[in-house]
């Protein structure tokens, strides 16, 4: 059994694992590398030789205890033919949302446009690198995803007006989504992913009467599904104010805590294994200050089952050797 299982399924404690989101990608060197010369990240996503190497460049360099496939949660409405590509200094940016369109996909035409992303997990999950390590696949919440493909881009602070307008639209694409976020699972545990992490980015623009909907009971649906398959469900709401409601009832096997969280407060509240929660602005810092802000959650969480992560993804001006010592320190703790 892995570190990470061990801990998700074991509750064992002895020393955490560590693994962090986006750790394959723009903060290294030999990324830019592949990006400077595949400007198309959709293309990058969808190219199995390339996807696999960059997920694995973070393994060469750093002892970690996962990989996690190189790829994005947009690829699902992109399987779904909704347009989808990323502008420079922009990010996502999505096409007009055609309800006729996107209900007309079957489920062979969908694994035929990601097929390529199976391929990639296939390629890593044979490889020696990733021996007694844990391969994590991964999608977005039905929540987040319903965010990008009506808000057309990322919401950064707020949904479009009207937002909430067409709710025959928003359950329609809430069943097709269901749908599809099961197919795309399913397909990334045949392939070989051990682990798989539900994220739901803007979990944290919803009032707290509307999560019920949009986020517990979806999101349920997906993690009940996962446990069928016999594998770990990591989930990631993003923002949400209180993390023993959404615990209590979606009932993940652990869960990813964010920055703006007390990790004490989560300490107390919640029984199943926690992961990350160190804010990525501090790799921008200084060691000292690394060693004293990471000591904290070992310290709290050194009772619970708890698996070293980031409270959200490696930013991309962080030093290399700044990640080698997080991961050092971490495993030395």
């Amino acid at each position: 059994m892995t570190p990470i299982q061990e801990t998700i399924i074991n509750k064992k404690t002895t020393s955490a694992p560590i693994w962090l989101m986006r750790q394959a990608g723009r903060y290294l060197p030999e990324f830019r590398k592949i990006r400077k010369s595949n400007p198309n990240f959709i293309n990058l996503c969808l190219d199995e030789n390339l996807s696999s190497q960059i997920t694995l460049q973070p393994l060469k360099r750093f002892e970690l205890d996962a990989a996690i496939i190189f790829s994005d949660i947009l690829m699902l409405p992109y399987g779904l033919n909704q347009k989808v590509e990323f502008k420079k200094d922009f990010g996502p940016q999505l096409g007009t949302l055609n309800l006729d369109e996107i209900s007309k996909v079957d489920e062979i035409d969908f694994i035929g446009k990601l097929y390529p992303v199976y391929k990639s997990i296939k390629r890593v999950s044979e490889n020696n690198l990733i021996k007694n390590k844990n391969l994590i696949g991964f999608v977005g919440a039905p929540w987040t995803l319903l965010v990008y493909m009506i808000n057309k881009h990322s919401p950064k602070k707020e949904l479009i007006k009207d937002f909430f307008k067409d709710k025959f639209l928003i359950n329609k694409i809430l069943i097709i989504l269901e749908k599809f976020l099961k197919l795309h699972i399913d397909q990334q545990i045949r392939s070989g992913a051990t682990v798989i992490q539900i994220f739901d980015s803007w979990a944290g623009l919803l009032e707290e009467k509307d999560l019920p909907n949009y986020v517990y009971i979806p999101t349920l649906n997906l993690v009940d599904y996962v446990k069928s398959l016999k594998v770990p469900v990591i989930c990631f709401p993003r923002g949400v104010k209180n993390y023993k409601n959404y615990c209590d009832i979606v009932k993940p096997d652990a869960v990813n805590i964010d920055y703006n969280v007390s990790p004490m407060s989560v300490c107390k509240e919640i029984n199943i294994p926690v992961q990350g929660g160190l804010d990525p602005k501090i790799l921008l810092t200084d060691k000292e200050n690394l060693k004293k802000k990471a000591k904290k959650y070992l310290d709290i969480f050194k009772d619970h089952p708890y698996i070293f992560n980031l409270g959200h993804g490696v930013l991309p001006q962080t030093d290399p050797n700044m990640v080698d010592y997080l991961v050092k320190m971490v495993k030395d703790y």
